[in-house]
């Protein structure tokens, strides 16, 4: 079974929509509540992160070519979607299941978001 969602169809014939701010929520939620339920059912952090990761971004970039709207016609590379994905599950998680998150992970996510506040 192929799970590669640009494998399947042809995105050219298809008007493809940015994902908006609810989209983007509506992912990183089922993200978060994924890496939740699956460090409580004793799937190891990273890989539940991998899995939840690598969903959002497929979920992306078929459903939205790996466009957001906020961003305009700007296409953001793969390994880009992957990062901004990761950071947003991880920091989701930690509202939901604070004691899911590894005390490292946890601190890298709280010292990003003091630096961004900066800005």
């Amino acid at each position: 079974m192929d799970v590669n969602f640009r494998n399947n169809e042809v995105l050219a014939n298809k008007k493809l929509i940015p994902a908006d701010d609810k989209d983007l929520y509506l992912y990183k939620g089922m993200g978060a509540s994924y890496l939740c339920i699956a460090e409580k059912a004793g799937v190891e952090f990273p890989k539940a992160l991998g899995v939840a990761t690598a969903t959002y971004v497929q979920v992306l970039e078929g459903k939205h070519g790996g466009l957001i709207k906020e961003l305009g016609d700007t296409k953001l590379e793969r390994k880009q979607l992957f990062a901004g994905a990761e950071f947003q599950i991880v920091s989701t998680a930690m509202n939901y299941c604070p004691d899911s998150i590894p005390k490292d992970v946890s601190q890298k996510v709280n010292d990003l978001l003091k630096d961004d506040s900066k800005i």
